[in-house]
């Protein structure tokens, strides 16, 4: 499924709070894995005194090398990793890690959403946020705080997969199939409806019944729900279940995923078309943004 996972780090106990969720993912899928951290050009200007003959390029391989001793001492902590490759480079870390993945479409990106602190340091949900955007791969957002753990494994129980009945939102339901397996995952497909937003009426004199047309709306995404869950049934999927709820899209996937543990949401990064969709581009970076869960963005541009 991935043919790797790599993992930014700044240096900050925040950013190592993606490592529970990195070493289930290497245990269970089996591949490598690759520790990053990026130095930022004007973090070395600021260590180099030529005046005392300490030069740049000095300064970057003692950094290079302090990073790299970081590493190599979390690299233990992935006993059952294929293998662990540990990686120091000199550079705007958006752009190192997005050239990283774009070396391999298989790589998996895995990262926190903030962190900051120590010599070495950028700010990772900014950082994160640029990847978000520009990157396409598949990336792997933990939101982090002082309290998360940073030890140890990870509990995946259930795949939370919200689907807004667009052909772009479901790519994330061919990928979550294949991850549900793996993990061995239950499969939530979750659907959130609401009223239309905008509709045409024939007559000024035509008063819609807001009852009827919720109903209406209902239904069918009952249907649609029910349809997907028989085939992924059919094709062998035990353990799949699906949610309709009315509210909010993002709202309603946050609260959803805080009522249970060991939850991951897989989301494409937009979609929308249709009466009852919702654009799928907000609503992940809503998510992302205030999920106490992690979420795997799949790029719509893939």
């Amino acid at each position: 499924m991935y043919t790797k996972i790599l993992v930014p780090l700044d240096g900050s106990r925040l950013s190592e709070t993606v490592l529970p969720y990195a070493r289930s993912l290497v245990r269970d899928l089996k591949v490598p894995v690759e520790l990053l951290q990026v130095i930022e050009p004007e973090i070395v200007s600021t260590f180099a005194d030529p005046a005392h003959a300490r030069y740049v390029d000095v300064v970057e391989v003692d950094m290079k090398r302090n990073s790299l001793d970081y590493l190599d001492r979390l690299a233990g902590s992935f006993p059952g990793a294929p293998s662990v490759i540990c990686s120091a480079e000199i550079g705007n870390p958006p752009e190192v890690i997005v050239n990283r993945g774009a070396a391999d479409p298989g790589i998996l990106i895995a990262m926190s959403t903030r962190g900051r602190s120590g010599i070495q340091r950028w700010v990772l949900g900014s950082v994160t946020n640029k990847v978000l955007h520009l990157s396409s791969n598949h990336l792997l957002i933990v939101r982090g705080d002082e309290k998360s753990k940073t030890d140890g494994e990870a509990t995946l129980e259930s795949l939370i997969v919200p689907l807004d009945g667009s052909p772009l939102a479901e790519k994330a339901l061919r990928y979550s199939l294949e991850l549900a397996r793996n993990l061995k995952l239950e499969l939530v497909l979750l659907r959130v409806y609401g009223l239309p937003t905008s509709t045409y009426y024939v007559s000024d004199e035509y008063t819609p019944d807001l009852g009827q047309l919720t109903e209406q709306v209902r239904e069918e995404a009952r249907k649609y729900l029910e349809s997907k869950v028989e085939t992924l049934r059919g094709e062998g999927l035990e353990k799949c279940s699906s949610l309709l709820l009315q509210g909010d899209a993002a709202e309603e996937i946050i609260d959803t995923a805080r009522k249970t543990q060991g939850n991951l949401v897989a989301m494409c990064t937009h979609g929308r078309s249709g009466l009852s969709r919702w654009v799928l581009g907000s609503v992940t970076e809503r998510v992302v943004l205030h999920s106490g869960d992690p979420v795997l963005v799949i790029p719509a541009t893939e």
